[in-house]
């Protein structure tokens, strides 16, 4: 504009603030850019003078019109949000005025300001517009006010074809955090499982009853990354989610038993004592069960009643019986001592396999009260001879710090070479206890044991090595068994290197998804001696 009388734009302004006349200042505010800071400064004060509902779309109109404008003048934009502030029922008004376009700047405000009062006002927007991202932001919006009134709307977006407004939907209705709003987000889920992460994040936050039993069902999923994620939150949320796993215990479905037990064993509540002695005292069928019940107490301070657990020495499974000596060692007391001393004092063949448990279980407490007796010192010395370097190792030091330096010499000098390199076989299992279990077992078939309890390392391991052959578990945390063997198949293509996944997993869903992702074999858990040597001799020559 080439010759602009600004003090003419001045009184124009002031005239058209004293007459409401909101198109004629519009004209004047158009050439706002073409005068120099000073006038526009002084414009923008007279503006500023007038009543709130008049100002407000006028600073609105300058902000969305002029952009760069708004932008090197940060006076528009604070001088409107102040407006808004002040006046959250001009805020509703203009949410609800056609003649304002853009209305980005007062949905923005009513989300900051949590103004249960725009909820109406912001559905009966999106009812409006199809403009994608002005429903986003309001969705958004209805989430920061977290207005129960807002859950059928945000419900429907659940459903939307635009995945972004359902992500956005979801968000929301968790910030609403009502039994109402995740009942909706339980319903929603099933059919993404992306998404269904998403909701259980969600649950894993609100922590309410709807949310912990949605938490809890999961663990049910066929898919292995869900039960993980669902693993991982119950722990980490902890005693508040006991009453609902414990309700798990009553039922028959084995896979769902042992994510209990495995959830409640991490969890450390002792309230979970009295159910799970409950169902050891019913006799699951299932050793995986009976592994996961004694691995379990082996992480609960059982005050009384611990002399139940001798019990578990004399099972079937060595699985199960080396998880109930941790279980005895970490309740260690003179009723144990004496009723395990009674058990082997017998020097029979139940005697002999108990005292072989205790050797390969690295039981320090159990050891040490029966290193005096010199029955148990010549069973143990049958066993010890042939057990890893590591397991003699710890059990001669162990002696010597407490006073048996003939019985340590005994156990460090007794070494049975097996003679020549053995091949190294890698297990990844994020139980400490299965690893214990491996060591003894792949020692016995003549391999040397390469164990990992994180995935992660075990990958970084392979890619400098290769062993002979690896052996995973399903159910990990942050990397799954299927996840693991993606990334063994990127460093070593199928043929190259065979991957047996140890499980307890009984799900075909699983099996399948394990097999595509580049696994040889599947075997089912517990394992002993032959059974991994019978799978294992599928792909390599067996000692």
């Amino acid at each position: 504009m080439a010759d602009v009388n600004t003090e003419h734009m001045v009184e124009e302004i002031r005239a058209n603030i004293q007459t409401g006349d909101r198109i004629k200042a519009r004209l004047v505010l158009d050439h706002l850019g073409s005068v120099d800071k000073k006038t526009q400064n002084r414009l923008l004060y007279e503006l500023s003078r007038g009543e709130a509902d008049f100002t407000i779309p006028l600073f609105n109109y300058l902000l969305t019109e002029y952009p760069d404008l708004a932008e090197s003048l940060p006076v528009i934009r604070e001088t409107l949000i102040s407006h808004l502030i002040a006046y959250p029922e001009l805020l509703i008004r203009s949410l609800r005025d056609p003649e304002i376009t853009d209305k980005t700047i007062m949905i923005q405000t009513a989300g900051e300001l949590r103004l249960e009062d725009a909820t109406l006002a912001l559905i009966d927007l999106l009812g409006q517009t199809d403009d994608s991202p002005t429903i986003k932001l309001i969705i958004e919006t209805l989430g920061l006010i977290g207005d129960p009134q807002s859950i059928n709307t945000l419900t429907d977006y659940l459903y939307s074809a635009d995945r972004e407004l359902i992500i956005a939907a979801i968000h929301a209705l968790g910030q609403v955090g009502t039994q109402t709003a995740m009942h909706r987000l339980a319903e929603r889920m099933g059919t993404d499982n992306e998404l269904d992460l998403l909701i259980l994040g969600i649950f894993a936050d609100v922590q309410d009853q709807v949310s912990l039993e949605k938490l809890n069902d999961t663990l049910r999923s066929h898919h292995a990354h869900m039960r993980i994620y669902a693993k991982d939150e119950l722990i980490r949320i902890g005693s508040k989610c006991v009453p609902v796993l414990i309700e798990n215990l009553k039922e028959a479905d084995d896979d769902l038993l042992i994510h209990t037990l495995n959830v409640l064993g991490e969890i450390g509540d002792e309230s979970a004592i009295m159910p799970i002695r409950k169902l050891l005292n019913s006799e699951p069928r299932n050793a995986n069960v009976r592994f996961a019940a004694y691995e379990a107490l082996a992480m609960l301070p059982l005050r009384k009643g611990a002399y139940t657990l001798a019990a578990g020495l004399t099972d079937p499974e060595d699985h199960v019986c080396i998880a109930a000596a941790r279980a005895i060692d970490r309740n260690f007391n003179e009723i144990l001592a004496a009723g395990i001393k009674n058990m082997i004092k017998a020097r029979n063949d139940e005697a002999r396999h108990i005292v072989k448990i205790i050797v390969n279980a690295q039981v320090d407490n159990i050891f040490l009260s029966l290193a005096g007796e010199d029955y148990f010192r010549e069973m143990a010395l049958v066993y010890l001879p042939h057990a890893h370097q590591d397991i003699r190792d710890h059990y001669a030091g162990l002696l010597k710090k407490n006073g048996f330096e003939e019985f340590a010499a005994l156990v460090a000098g007794g070494t049975i070479d097996s003679g020549g390199a053995r091949a190294k076989i890698c297990a990844v299992d994020d139980s400490r206890m299965i690893l214990n279990i491996y060591k003894a077992t792949l020692h016995e078939l003549g391999f040397e044991p390469v164990l990992f309890e994180f995935p992660a390392g075990a990958l970084k391991w392979l890619e400098e090595e290769k062993p002979a052959l690896v052996l995973t578990d399903l159910n990990m945390p942050e990397i799954s068994g299927i996840q693991l063997t993606e990334g063994i198949r990127k460093i070593y293509p199928a043929g190259e290197l065979p991957v047996i996944m140890v499980t307890t997993q009984s799900d075909s869903q699983d099996h399948e998804a394990a097999q595509a992702a580049g696994v040889d074999d599947i075997l089912i858990k517990p394992f002993n001696a032959a059974s991994l040597k019978g799978v294992m001799e599928k792909y390599l020559p067996v000692p």
